[in-house]
């Protein structure tokens, strides 16, 4: 991870949303969906999740961009959605999330890395408001263990700095579903196997709904939220997400699992070309033994096989096996259906105003209360 490369690498703007800038191989090149050390560009860097954030206080900007390197001249353009978001009109945060997709930069050095993530930043300010306070980026890159995500993260020199909260969770667990259903079902755990049986015996069974299943999911989010301390949005936000279903060759479906006509628990899962995320789940305080959150994700993970998605992305576990962890038992039941843990480096600032180092004060201290004291507030009401 330490190794010195002599090779170079410079960013340059191709396009910005007021226009073309100056000439260039890259201007004339062609423009698609380019590859990664991470392969498809995720969801997140969709014009489907700009549209949908547009309408959810955040301003999009799509910015043409070209990779070039030094040493062989090669050059490749690559685009990155950028989501603007102005607080009071005091200060605005330009967030890149899970982006920049760097073309030409498999089995880069970390350092010449870092390099290029500053560079990408820099081509991206003369684009932002002048109160911005940094350009934050959840990079995507993928490692499969701590001691190489840490390596990386520690190869952040500035003005690149770690931010002191994450937006995406930077640890989740993949199921690879370019296996058999066989096969992903051998490789679940064996309680996993007898859980989702059980709750068939059992008779609970699974509907598919849209818009239409809101209040069923909203309720029993509310419950969820309740019971683990975390934050929701208003319930408009997901009726709009699952309105927007089919835009952009984009799917969002809702799973409900029900027993006897109640609804115990739901899941929102977007289906995006080789990509499924399970993005939402919630589930009732009754009727727990029956299992039916088990039940619900293998549903979901059939239809996504089906669908010819080559991966079901948990999206956000803990980044260890740890029994202190407030969120242990997420970690067990999300790991538990055999995928594979991927560590990420998380959302990485590149600052740009004197004025961020009280914003990022004031984060870490956002982040101590909801991590640590609302969560030990939650234990304690639930023990």
């Amino acid at each position: 991870m330490k190794s010195e490369s002599p090779c170079t690498y410079t960013i340059s703007l191709i396009e910005s949303p007021s226009g073309p800038s100056t000439g260039g191989a890259c201007d004339t090149a062609e423009q698609g969906g380019s590859s990664s050390r991470t392969g498809n560009a995720s969801f997140l860097q969709s014009a489907f999740w700009a549209d949908f954030k547009a309408a959810h206080g955040w301003k999009p900007l799509s910015v043409s961009l070209c990779l070039k390197d030094g040493q062989t001249g090669a050059e490749s353009p690559f685009k990155i959605s950028v989501l603007l978001r102005s607080f009071k009109r005091f200060f605005t945060l330009a967030y890149i999330p899970m982006g920049p997709e760097l073309p030409l930069m498999q089995n880069t050095p970390p350092v010449l890395y870092s390099k290029v993530l500053a560079d990408t930043a820099r081509a991206l300010k003369p684009l932002l408001p002048r109160n911005s306070l940094c350009v934050r980026m959840d990079v995507p890159l993928d490692f499969y263990s701590l001691e190489e995500r840490g390596d990386f993260v520690y190869s952040i020199s500035k003005p690149l700095v770690k931010a002191p909260s994450d937006i995406q969770p930077p640890d989740t667990n993949i199921l690879d579903l370019t296996l058999s259903e066989d096969k992903i079902s051998a490789n679940m755990k064996s309680k996993w196997r007898y859980n989702i049986n059980l709750a068939s015996k059992r008779g609970v069974v699974v509907e598919k709904a849209g818009e239409e299943g809101i209040d069923i999911f909203y309720d029993l989010y509310l419950q969820t939220a309740k019971r683990d301390g975390i934050a929701v949005h208003a319930k408009n936000y997901y009726r709009d997400l699952l309105l927007r279903s089919g835009r952009d060759g984009v799917q969002i479906t809702m799973y409900i699992a029900k027993h006897e006509g109640e609804a115990l628990a739901a899941i929102i899962v977007l289906f995006s070309g080789s990509e499924a995320v399970y993005l939402y789940g919630a589930s009732s305080n009754n009727k727990r033994n029956l299992m039916s959150a088990y039940l619900l994700q293998w549903t979901a993970i059939k239809d996504a096989k089906k669908a010819g998605c080559t991966t079901y992305d948990f999206y956000g576990i803990p980044p260890t096996d740890d029994e202190n962890h407030p969120m242990h038992g997420l970690y067990r039941f999300k790991t538990g259906f055999g995928g594979k843990n991927v560590h990420r480096p998380g959302s990485i600032d590149f600052p740009l105003s004197l004025l961020y180092s009280l914003f990022r004060a004031a984060e870490k201290l956002r982040g101590f209360y909801h991590k640590r004291i609302k969560k030990i507030r939650v234990k304690k009401r639930n023990s």
